[in-house]
């Protein structure tokens, strides 16, 4: 038995995915993003429990493509890169591939050609965000090369939004739409009846509404959590519940005595004698280094702060709040232990970063339970 797992929430996840349903126009379907191991929930164990929820699930890349088809027939949306060598395994396993500039055009055919199927591609239009796609101005002779290959069949268009989670101001958003809907149209010549995507999560929740969508990618929703403050307060009445618990056991139990170092580079002294405990979790499980002389878990429901830095493979914490507290006792680094709760938001702001960044860098070796 591990001293150390992540818990997933089935009951979470299904409430998730329903309460964002609720949002979402009709006629418009749900693609549950599971990549990056199911932002750290882990791909092998989100996938059978949103299954019957879903019309199709969105992975990044080959390695969690070939992961997907061990779970799931359904609909499997490659969003990112996928090496020349791949494209081949990737048409064999029925991925639909985004398709973003031209030289990929005829390596994908030849792809296609020597598996014997056609291969399904969601077209990807850079509007106004600077990454992955075709530039509108050059969408023209891109569109041209694409419409001479039989052996691609156009799904959709898509693009992702820049800046609709942390601000009220929309501006931008309606800029990328127009300039995406400008594109769209030479799209949509050409193929009649092609699809269009652009929202996750927060889109849903700001601009999905008056859109003509026919489908939208929930990513960090699902997991209960918001994709900004902003939009948890504006949407507080989903109630999404996080799916994420991590735990771990107190590894040993002692008592230094005063003016004692804690951890690496005596950044902390003990002031008194204390009674402390050591939590065999560090960076390389994904507890971030940030989190020394800062960070909180709870033992015993009682929070306990973390003291000196955060090692590789272990941390210390101050028991003086949990003074009862015994060897091998639980100790929650990320979730809910009696009343309290650790978020993902909060370790987020000690550390300077995202909730995304905080649960998806959890340590995929980590075991994980579904409970």
């Amino acid at each position: 038995m591990s001293l150390s797992q992540i818990e997933i929430g089935a009951d979470a996840l299904r409430h998730n995915v329903k309460a964002l349903q609720a949002l979402v126009p009709p006629g418009t379907a749900v693609v549950a993003v599971v990549k990056g191991n199911a932002y750290g929930h882990g791909l092998s164990h989100v996938v059978p429990v949103l299954e019957p929820e879903v019309a199709a699930f969105q992975v990044d890349d080959l390695e969690e493509l070939r992961e997907l088809r061990k779970l799931t027939t359904k609909r499997a949306l490659v969003l990112g890169y996928v090496p020349r060598a791949g494209l081949e395994e990737a048409v064999e396993l029925g991925a639909e591939l985004t398709l973003y500039d031209t030289e990929r055009i005829p390596v994908l055919t030849q792809a296609a050609q020597r598996v014997g199927r056609q291969v399904r591609v969601h077209l990807k239009v850079d509007a106004l965000l600077g990454r992955q796609g075709v530039l509108p101005e050059h969408l023209e002779p891109f569109l041209a090369a694409v419409h001479t290959c039989p052996e691609l069949e156009v799904v959709s268009a898509y693009a992702h939004f820049a800046n609709i989670e942390d601000t009220t101001d929309l501006s931008h958003a309606w800029r990328q739409l127009d300039c995406f809907d400008e594109g769209f149209q030479q799209i949509k010549a050409l193929w009649p009846d092609v699809g269009r995507h652009l929202s996750a999560t927060s889109g849903l929740m700001t601009v999905e509404g008056g859109q003509r969508n026919d489908l939208v990618r929930l990513g960090i929703g699902l997991y209960g959590m918001y994709p900004s403050a902003p939009l948890e307060r504006r949407y507080s009445d989903l109630e999404l519940q996080p799916a994420m618990r991590w735990v771990s056991h107190l590894a040993q139990v002692k008592t230094l005595p005063p003016r004692f170092p804690v951890g690496y580079g005596l950044t902390y002294i003990t002031p008194r004698e204390m009674r402390v405990g050591i939590v065999p979790q560090g960076y390389s499980d994904g507890y971030d280094r940030g989190l020394s002389n800062s960070g909180e878990v709870l033992v015993r429901g009682q929070r306990c702060p973390v003291i000196g830095r955060v090692a590789m493979n272990m941390f210390t914490v101050d028991l003086t709040n949990a003074p009862d507290a015994q060897a091998e006792d639980e100790v929650v680094l990320l979730g809910a232990q009696r009343d309290d709760h650790v978020a993902a938001e909060e370790l987020a702001l000690r550390i300077g970063t995202i909730n995304y960044e905080v649960t998806t860098r959890v340590c995929a070796l980590l075991p994980r339970v579904v409970v």
